[in-house]
């Protein structure tokens, strides 16, 4: 069985009441998981509320009881390992044990450009993130002092006090799509791939790669969770369907034409069958982003109609 979570765009006017509510949402309607994104801002104005990630998550681990949560994803462009690190042990103890952390190279140029932050060239982006996936699992996973020299973070004797609970602390994430540089990287380093926006049969064959890469790095496929994040457009019938698909592309798009660029849209029936899809290319979990964050309604409907089907 797929697993369903929901993720939400923090930067899209997410403040304390709207996080609070689309916890409890979330958790009482019976979804696996909430993920949030971690930006100051989206990449076009207008600019709206925007928790701070690491707070909220806070906050999460001490008011659910079962929720698996975290950032898709925390980016070391302006988060530095060290402190993720730090954060996440800290985090996924607080919890119990259900944070995933997510961590990625950053790529929003606008945010970075307002805050003061290097996001550098691609390539550059690349190698800081590597590096910092070093730090964080030589941090997360060794009891002994950890010493690195990298070209963007250096450490001499850095300890991690108290040592996290989990063994090997919380699950590090690693998302995207990229072949070349980010899959290599999920085989190295992670314990979840969270690929997005993505049509089921490039899921699979980069399902098929990563199963490659992990044999190159002697690990076995089973040593790596895939999970996929996407749109998710759900409507109650073929008429809702069509005007919330109007509403959010303004009608560039077609319920059918968000379906081929890998979105989940439709009714609850199309959107099992979209999850099931999925499920066959390899997802073991699929992470729903919900744009409207007051639309607890339509998350519930949602949930109502669409959970049970899946476990049947």
């Amino acid at each position: 069985m797929v697993e369903v979570a929901i993720m939400i765009e923090g930067q899209n006017g997410l403040n304390w009441s709207r996080w609070k509510r689309m916890a409890r949402a979330v958790e009482d309607l019976g979804f696996v998981g909430l993920y949030r994104s971690d930006h100051y801002t989206n990449a076009n104005p207008p600019d709206l509320d925007s928790l701070e990630l690491w707070v909220s998550l806070t906050w999460l681990a001490s008011h659910t009881q079962s929720l698996e949560f975290g950032p898709l994803v925390s980016p070391v462009s302006f988060r530095h390992p060290t402190m993720l690190a730090r954060m996440a042990a800290a985090v996924d103890d607080l919890s119990g044990g259900r944070l995933t952390l997510g961590v990625g190279a950053g790529w929003q140029e606008r945010e970075h450009a307002m805050f003061g932050w290097d996001l550098l060239s691609v390539p550059e982006r690349f190698k800081r993130f590597e590096e910092g996936l070093q730090v964080i699992t030589d941090l997360l996973q060794g009891e002994a002092p950890v010493d690195f020299q990298g070209k963007y973070f250096h450490l001499d004797q850095a300890v991690l006090l108290p040592r996290p609970q989990r063994p090997s602390g919380p699950v590090i994430l690693v998302g995207g799509n990229g072949p070349k540089r980010t899959l290599p990287l999920a085989a190295r380093f992670a314990r979840e791939w969270n690929s997005n926006f993505i049509t089921p049969q490039r899921y699979k064959d980069l399902n098929q790669l990563m199963d490659e890469l992990l044999s190159k790095q002697n690990r076995l496929p089973s040593d790596l969770r895939r999970s996929l994040m996407t749109g998710c457009v759900f409507g109650k019938d073929d008429a809702q369907v069509k005007e919330k698909v109007k509403t959010r592309t303004g009608g560039k798009r077609t319920p059918e034409e968000l379906r081929q660029r890998g979105l989940m849209v439709g009714t609850s029936a199309q959107i099992v069958d979209q999850i099931g899809v999925f499920g066959q290319a390899g997802a073991q979990r699929v992470m729903l982003q919900w744009i409207d964050l007051d639309d607890l309604d339509g998350l519930e409907a949602m949930a109502q109609n669409v959970l049970p089907q899946l476990k049947a």
